[in-house]
């Protein structure tokens, strides 16, 4: 979707969606999937952060000195983060305070504005996704209609970055097969789709990460089951066999 101009603390998101939606020529339909960055999300819910405020802690010059980054930065990682899983050279990886496991607690230079500005996650991306959802359903009669919020993030094992899903509401953020029969009908045992993180990353291909197109909408999906944010996706310490200890 293009249209969608700098977004500033206090922006009507929504109704710039809208706004985009129009531009684009793009008409919503019912069983459509609005797919935005948190970036901009973050940046209308003014979740940014000026370094020039921010004094290091003497833990955040410990971890600057491993990682090579910024004190303050690190500073501001640290607070949106709950755990610290590792910190090596150019690599410092966290557990939000949401609960994702990412690099730098999703804290970010790119796509902000001004060279001391530092974007993080929203407050409560499930309630951000919430928000513009409920503002976009009279264009689709009242739905059914989902919106995501989406971040970038790495993956154990693969190179590269996948858009994930960091906010969902609308659609159920995954679809679990299990028990239900193949097409040779033996029964599925572990089959869960990551179905909101599936659509986040097929928004990517059309989002990029410079063309300045921060919105998508995915059509011809459709969905059951209970909507319960992103929750399901985050998978607990007790099933990480990367972090237990045990």
């Amino acid at each position: 979707m293009h249209g969608i101009p700098d977004i500033s603390p206090g922006d009507d998101l929504a109704a710039l969606l809208v706004a985009g939606c129009a531009e684009s020529g793009i008409r919503l339909q019912r069983w459509d999937v609005v797919v935005v960055t948190q970036k901009v999300v973050s940046k209308a819910e003014g979740a940014l952060v000026d370094l020039a405020a921010i004094e290091p802690s003497s833990r955040a010059r410990e971890l600057a000195a491993i990682v090579g980054y910024d004190p303050r930065v690190v500073e501001v990682v640290m607070r949106e983060s709950i755990e610290v899983l590792r910190a090596e050279p150019g690599v410092l990886l966290c557990v939000t305070r949401h609960g994702h496991v990412t690099a730098n607690a999703g804290v970010d230079h790119s796509n902000v504005g001004g060279v001391e500005l530092v974007s993080v996650l929203p407050d409560d991306p499930d309630a951000s996704a919430g928000h513009l959802r409920s503002e976009l359903l009279p264009l689709v009669d009242g739905g059914p209609l989902a919106v995501i919020v989406c971040d970038s993030f790495g993956r154990p094992f693969r190179v590269g970055t996948v858009n994930v899903a960091v906010g969902v509401a609308g659609m159920p953020a995954i679809s679990d097969y299990q028990g239900a029969r193949d097409t040779y009908d033996q029964p599925l045992q572990t089959t869960v789709l990551a179905s909101a993180d599936e659509v986040a990353a097929a928004a990517d291909l059309v989002m990029g990460k410079v063309e300045r197109v921060p919105v998508a909408v995915l059509r011809g999906l459709r969905w059951e089951g209970e909507e319960t944010g992103v929750a399901p996706l985050l998978r607990p310490k007790s099933k990480d066999i990367f972090r237990r200890t045990g």
